[in-house]
């Protein structure tokens, strides 16, 4: 038998619908042919090893997708084969898809203001007025410029005969943009060779053309328009795709809790005062932005937002109410609208539908249900589209007796059979079912459309189902062009703006604050596991007593430290100190558990994920090997795996703390970061020594103990050069409490946070606060407090001072807390779905 390529093997399958590489004739068509040698050359080993690059560069951007229902973010799926287009076919298509974004605007415009199209019955009313994305309280409000709909992605499949068909028009609040930047990103990275070899279409000119219509699109007040964009939350499905966006355009990602309306003007809160915003691009629903006037329960919006667009004080884009237009019962007037309102044909035709508040469609759509598509005509979290042919008999008439109850709800749509790309997976080249989904921006009164979009392919090989929900995995398009570049309007050509320099909500302080707890805890909690783990590899088959000693009490402190009862200490922890392998791992990997060190990644990651906009794009390579280091030890917990683990984290702890100090701006983001930081590590230090050195043991065991501890804080080396070779309590404290040149000290803590609040607005009793616990340790007596009272094993003075410092820090961080951060409302996730 003679084995075929993998492209002739491709070519040989069969496809009932358009294939995008392999014409009718069986050959490759000739825009894929250079893909089609780069996929026989590299054969199914060289695919893999492309397949894995390309996962690896995602996961090191830390690009996550989160399905409805799911708990946990995935990595985002991209196959690295991209999908080709030639530059004539595309430009018939570009234009097709600006008209369908003026026809877009021009109905939107109507339907708020004139409302022609109903009056003169080119639209049934009840399509627009029985669906919930039509906002009456949004009624003639207008954003500055010639156009209303400010941006709009349009998905499209190519059918049979190879026609372009649009399924769907997504206009509240379109997302899959910055996705499709990442696409090209990582899939340039890993074909390096095919993309170089062509003439590729950049996508860099839409975003500089966004970003220049957000500043044209402000209110005529505004001179030099500041922009923000309004994030659903770090819980959202496309959390990624709107931070990245904002980092593409350079404009701060902000949560309805940074906002707030004062005397009709929206504010961005800030730690040092707020600063007015003239333009909100927005990736919250519109139902959800204003509570006051909208959904009262909704905690992602500003109250007040509508009364100020309706003042015009600030533009919010797109408009609220524009998710009017993901309306599939306007499908079928479209063509008829276009004449009316733009006097052009319509080029670029819909998939066929049949809304059922029109009889005769309803009539079609009872006898052919079990071959159309049902979908509602208003989206929602219960509410999605039904294909036909998988119902039972008894299904479908159930569905058509919900249908005819409300039929004006309800549309049939005919399946589109969507054309097929090559898709890699599992060593395997096969035809998948593909969706483009393309985008139009506003700019100097026309569309500027993305050159390409977000390919999605269906999770199966022979599934119609096309949808992020349903695992779709994504794909790169290239528009191959033989015009040479020309250098685009950037974001620099903008007009000088943007929120202040150094503007930082309670929010995002509050946020970084955090970040920088949990990063300190995290390493705090991996070098003691280290030393503890290290200590045990010494101690365990040792016949040394003092050395048994030390594993036990150091055991107990572990436990002590981090919180982790009943860990080692308490009646069953005995019997975990004779066997203390599984709680060490259990300490490792047990993200569950407060005070684990994958406890403190998990929040280090949440707390990063929120403050993405605020943070080095290598960041992420950073949180992406701390996740695997761990994530590995769920597969194999050998005891040398680990041990590298520990080091692996402690490697990239390391990595963002020194991100942070050579890659942030010293604004007063950065300054809430470091005063997180020097409070834990404070707090760490001084729980360290309470509960390691509280109790007197024989000057051996205690000896030991010491040097543990000294291994724990990182400050072994320091102490051998310094002080006399037998290590001992006082001078431990020496140089781990009062010593201000010990950068692992309380006291250089104290000087550090001092140093950071100086910067802080209103921080006079917060500094005053902290020099009295630093004069208390600059004063601290270590000979006394390091001795111990004749018939106790207990060194009492110790324990007191220690016990009294760490509330005195607690309280200094909640004092913290409350200054900064007290009043924020919690944040909430709105379900944002790419269909």
């Amino acid at each position: 038998m003679i084995k075929l390529s993998l492209v002739e093997g491709y070519c040989a399958q069969p496809r009932p619908a358009f294939d995008e590489m392999v014409g009718p004739d069986g050959q490759v068509r000739p825009a894929w042919e250079d893909l089609s040698r780069v996929l026989d050359q590299l054969g199914p080993a060289g695919l893999d090893v492309t397949a894995a690059t390309a996962s690896r560069l995602l996961e090191g951007d830390g690009v996550v997708y989160r399905a409805i229902g799911d708990d946990a973010a995935q990595q985002w799926p991209l196959d690295p084969l991209p999908v080709l287009l030639e530059d004539a076919e595309w430009g018939a298509l570009e234009r097709g898809l600006n008209q369908r974004a003026r026809l877009l605007d021009a109905l939107l415009t109507d339907l708020y203001r004139a409302r022609t199209v109903l009056r003169r019955g080119l639209l049934p009313a009840e399509t627009v007025l029985a669906h919930t994305g039509f906002l009456r309280s949004c009624d003639q409000i207008r954003v500055p410029g010639p156009r209303q709909l400010f941006t709009v992605a349009m998905d499209l499949a190519r059918d049979a005969d190879g026609r372009w068909v649009v399924l769907h028009d997504r206009a509240a609040s379109p997302s899959g943009a910055g996705f499709a930047m990442e696409n090209r990103r990582v899939t340039s990275r890993v074909l390096p060779g095919l993309y170089g070899d062509h003439r590729i279409n950049r996508l860099g000119p839409f975003f500089a053309a966004m970003r220049l219509g957000l500043q044209e699109v402000a209110p005529s007040t505004a001179e030099a328009p500041r922009v923000v964009l309004l994030s659903s939350g770090p819980m959202s499905e496309t959390a990624y795709d709107q931070a990245f966006l904002s980092q593409l355009l350079g404009y701060p990602l902000v949560s309805g809790s940074d906002l707030s309306v004062r005397e009709g003007k929206v504010f961005l809160r800030g730690i040092d005062g707020p600063e007015q915003v003239d333009v909100i691009l927005r990736r919250v629903d519109s139902d959800f932005c204003d509570p006051l006037e909208l959904r009262p329960s909704s905690q992602l919006g500003v109250p007040g937002l509508l009364e100020a667009c309706r003042l015009g004080s600030v533009s919010v884009v797109n408009g609220l109410g524009s998710g009017v237009l993901e309306n599939p019962a306007l499908l079928p007037y479209l063509p008829s609208l276009s004449l009316a309102l733009l006097g052009e044909e319509l080029v670029l035709p819909s998939a066929a539908t049949l809304w059922c508040g029109d009889p005769s469609s309803l009539r079609q759509v009872r006898e052919r249900i079990d071959e159309l598509v049902l979908k509602p005509i208003s989206r929602g979290f219960s509410r999605s589209s039904t294909f036909g042919w998988e119902l039972s008999a008894a299904d479908r008439g159930e569905l058509l007796a919900q249908i005819e109850a409300e039929p004006h709800l309800w549309v049939g749509q005919e399946a589109v059979a969507a054309s097929t790309v090559p898709t890699f997976e599992r060593g395997q080249v096969t035809p998948r079912s593909m969706v483009l989904r393309t985008f139009a921006v506003a700019r100097g009164g026309d569309y500027e459309v993305l050159s390409g979009g977000l390919v999605r392919v269906a999770a199966e090989r022979d599934s119609v189902l096309v949808s992020a929900q349903a695992g779709a995995i994504a794909k790169d398009a290239w528009v191959l062009t033989s015009r040479p570049h020309v250098v685009p309007d950037t974001w620099l050509d903008a007009p000088a703006a943007g929120v202040r320099h150094g503007v930082v909500s309670p929010r995002m302080a509050e946020d970084l604050f955090w970040l920088g707890r949990y990063t300190e805890r995290a390493e705090a909690t991996t070098r003691l596991l280290r030393t503890v783990r290290d200590r045990s590899g010494d101690f365990t088959q040792s016949p040394e007593p003092a050395g048994a000693a030390c594993l036990d009490a150091l055991l107990q402190v572990l436990t002590t430290v981090t919180g982790t009862w009943p860990g080692f200490v308490g009646p069953t922890g005995a019997a975990r100190r004779e066997a203390p392998r599984a709680e060490l791992l259990a300490l490792v990997v047990d993200a569950r558990r407060p005070g684990t060190l994958a406890h403190a990644v998990q929040h280090l990651t949440a707390s990063t994920h929120a403050v993405r906009d605020q943070l080095s794009p290598d960041t992420w390579l950073v949180i992406g090997s701390l996740e695997a280091a761990l994530r590995d030890l769920e597969v194999d917990s050998d005891e040398v795996l680990v041990g590298q683990a520990l080091t692996r984290s402690l490697s990239g702890l390391l990595a963002l703390a020194g991100l942070s100090a050579e890659s942030m701006v010293r604004d007063l983001g950065w300054r809430f970061l470091e005063t997180g930081r020097r409070l834990e590590r404070a707090q760490q230090v001084v729980a360290l020594l309470r509960a390691a050195l509280v109790e007197q043991r024989p000057a051996d065991v205690d000896g030991l103990v010491v040097e543990s501890v000294l291994m724990a804080a990182e400050s072994i080396i320091t102490y051998r050069r310094r002080y006399a070779p037998r290590a001992d309590v006082s001078t431990l404290l020496d140089l781990l409490l009062v010593d201000r040149e010990n950068p692992r000290s309380v006291a250089h803590q104290l000087d550090r946070l001092a140093g950071n609040l100086a910067h802080l607005p209103s921080s006079e009793g917060l500094r005053e606060s902290v020099e009295r616990v630093a004069v208390s340790i600059r004063t601290a007596d270590v000979h006394g407090l390091a001795a111990a009272v004749d018939g106790f094993r207990r060194r009492p003075q110790l324990a007191v001072y220690l016990g009294d410092l760490g509330s005195r820090l607690r309280s200094l961080a909640l004092d913290v807390e409350r200054a900064y951060f007290e009043d924020l409302l919690a944040p909430s996730s709105l379900v944002e779905v790419i269909a």
